[in-house]
């Protein structure tokens, strides 16, 4: 069964962060995911006092933007959580929100080229190795970090277009897809990944990270959810989320785990009433399924 986790939306501001993360950490919340939206929280920042407050959580970065962060600092900032918090960081990049990247000076021309040139380069960074490389986005004249993890972590990407998708199975060691998909898109997701990680030639499969937007309550709890998605999958339907008690979004967990999903981190709506009550509904998810 795959890996449960949730969310804290970056549509709550920092000073609620703090009870958020003890309640998930009490609840028995698995991990919790962070977002770097501009211009809201920094998830380096947010994730380094996540894991201080905590003794167990696992914390995923989910995305962080490669235009927004160049190489060597991202990985001198997941080096140092991992050293410190062994084992309990899930670093992930992505292509950022286009238009955000435009407003900070950071959009490129390939998006693509780009996630290329930066993934080799983190995983040979947070791997210890010295890195030479002079690309079109990514340029390291003999970096090395100082201070390596003693293992190194699972380097996630975002990918969503089969493009990104097939590029992120080449390239990094797991996929982080947003919500939005149904179970039978997340399938299709899964095979065009593991088509780029054969053609690399690289053994074994990705792991697969989906965010699924999730409603915890009664008979509104599917339309809130619907309204919540819709402005960005208009067509989103019943399919795509996840409702009701824990059993029932266990349930639904089970469909998405069916169709190759490796983690289920399960997203609350922006509006979501009672933020630590949610997260005790999905260590309540955790417990069912695992």
């Amino acid at each position: 069964m795959p890996r449960i986790g949730a969310i804290y939306q970056p549509a709550f501001p920092p000073e609620r962060f703090r009870a958020a993360v003890l309640a998930a950490e009490a609840a028995g919340v698995p991990e919790l995911w962070l977002w770097e939206d501009c211009f809201r929280q920094g998830a380096y920042s947010a994730a380094g006092a996540a894991l201080a407050l905590t003794d167990r959580l696992r914390v995923g970065i989910g995305i962080a933007p490669m235009p927004l962060r160049n190489v060597a600092l991202a990985a001198m900032e997941t080096a140092s959580l991992e050293r410190m918090f062994p084992g309990r960081v899930v670093p992930g990049f992505g292509h950022g929100v286009l238009d955000w990247m435009g407003q900070v000076g950071a959009r490129v021309a390939s998006p693509l080229g780009l996630m290329r040139e930066y993934v080799p380069a983190l995983r040979a960074l947070l791997a210890g190795e010295e890195v030479n490389t002079s690309g079109t986005y990514v340029s390291l004249d003999r970096v090395r970090l100082d201070w390596p993890p003693a293992s190194s972590p699972a380097v996630h990407a975002a990918a969503e277009g089969p493009k990104t998708l097939r590029l992120a199975g080449e390239l990094a060691d797991g996929i982080v897809i947003p919500a939005g998909k149904s179970p039978e898109q997340i399938a299709d997701a899964v095979a065009i990944a593991q088509a780029g990680r054969d053609a690399a030639g690289r053994a074994g499969a990705p792991e697969i990270v989906i965010f699924l937007l999730t409603a915890f309550g009664g008979a509104d709890a599917e339309t809130r959810a619907l309204e919540d998605l819709r402005p960005w999958h208009p067509e989103a339907d019943r399919a795509r989320i996840a409702v009701g008690d824990p059993a029932g979004v266990a349930a639904d967990v089970a469909r998405f785990a069916a169709a190759g999903a490796t983690a289920v981190i399960l997203q609350p709506t922006a509006d979501e009433p009672d933020i630590e009550g949610f997260y005790r509904s999905v260590g309540e998810v955790a417990a069912l399924v695992g």
